[in-house]
C-alpha cells in the first residue's frame, strides 16, 4: 500500500472511503475566530523562514458542492424509509474522525443513533449508510477563494505537498476535479497510514518524501483539532484558515481570513 504521490501521481487505496461529513465533522468540532492575519511566535517572521508549504485538501483548498440536504434525503428515498433527523444530526451523533476500515459502519452508527433519538427502531442503519455513500460524488468540489494565489505563492518558496486524513481515491478524485492534482510533489493520505492527523506520522511521510525539515515547513489547514495539532506535534508552524469561534487553547502561529492572505505571511508580513 503506497501513500505517498507525487506530481499527481494516483496511488493505492483501501475499498471503502470517507463518502460524506469528513469535512462537516471536522470544521464542526473546531470552533476558530481570529481576525486578520498574525504570527504569535517571532520566530517566523520572514520568507526565509520556511522552504516547504504543505496543505490540507478538505475544508482548505476545497469545498464540497453537493448539497447535504438533498444527500440526506436521496439516501431515505433508495432505502425505501421514511426520513427522520438531518444532516446537522448525523453529523453530530459521529463519535471521532471517519473509521475508513468500516465506513458504512462508522456512519451506519451514527444512523442508529439518530434513529433512537427518533423512535425509529424499525430503521437499517447500515442500509441508510450504504445509499448515503452511495450517492456521494467525490469530484463534486471546487476550490476555496484564494486557493490558486495561495498555491502560487507557496511553490515560489519550495516544494508543495498536501496532508489530508482522507482516502487516496476519494482525495485524488477531488484533485483531479478542481485541476490541483499537478501541483504537489507530494500527496500523503493518512487513510493509508497507521495513524492519521493529529499524529505525527502523515506529517513525518511528506516531510521525508520532500527531504525538508520540521522547522522549515509550514502547514496550512482549517482544523484546530487536526491540522493545527497535528502540524505542532510534528515540529511545523501552523497557518489555520479561521472559520468561526475562537481558537480556545490552540495556538497556531498564523491565523488566515481567507487562503489569499497566505502570500502576507510568506512575504514575511505579520
Amino acid at each position: 500500500m503506497t501513500i505517498c504521490g507525487g506530481q499527481g501521481e494516483r496511488r493505492v487505496s483501501k475499498d471503502l472511503h470517507d463518502p460524506t461529513g469528513y469535512t462537516a465533522h471536522k470544521s464542526g468540532s473546531d470552533p476558530c475566530s481570529r481576525r486578520g492575519v498574525f504570527a504569535r511566535r517571532e520566530r517566523y517572521t520572514t520568507v526565509t523562514d520556511f522552504d516547504a508549504v504543505l496543505f490540507d485538501l478538505d475544508g482548505t483548498l476545497c469545498r464540497r458542492t453537493q448539497d447535504t440536504e438533498a444527500l440526506y434525503a436521496r439516501a431515505f428515498e433508495r432505502a425505501d424509509e421514511g426520513p427522520f433527523g438531518g444532516p446537522a444530526e448525523l453529523w453530530a451523533a459521529l463519535m471521532g474522525p471517519p473509521d475508513h476500515d468500516d465506513i458504512v459502519g462508522y456512519y451506519g452508527a451514527g444512523f442508529a443513533r439518530v434513529a433512537a433519538q427518533h423512535g425509529r427502531s424499525d430503521s437499517d442503519p447500515l442500509v441508510l449508510a450504504q445509499e448515503l455513500i452511495a450517492v456521494i460524488d467525490h469530484s463534486a468540489v471546487a476550490l476555496l477563494p484564494g486557493a490558486g494565489e495561495a498555491l502560487d505563492a507557496a511553490a515560489s518558496i519550495g516544494p508543495i505537498g498536501v496532508v489530508t486524513n482522507g482516502p487516496a481515491d476519494d482525495q485524488q478524485s477531488k484533485l483531479d476535479a478542481v485541476g490541483i492534482a499537478d501541483r504537489f510533489e507530494v500527496v500523503v493520505c493518512a487513510a493509508e497510514l497507521p495513524r492519521s492527523k493529529p499524529h505525527a506520522l502523515p506529517f513525518e511521510r511528506a516531510l521525508d518524501e520532500l527531504d525538508v525539515a520540521p522547522a522549515r515547513t509550514l502547514y496550512v489547514g482549517n482544523s484546530l483539532a487536526y491540522d493545527v495539532a497535528g502540524a505542532q506535534n510534528a515540529g511545523l508552524a501552523a497557518a489555520w484558515l479561521r472559520d468561526d469561534g475562537e481558537p480556545g487553547a490552540y495556538e497556531p502561529e498564523y491565523v488566515l481570513e481567507s487562503l489569499a492572505d497566505l502570500p502576507t505571511i510568506l512575504r514575511g508580513g505579520q
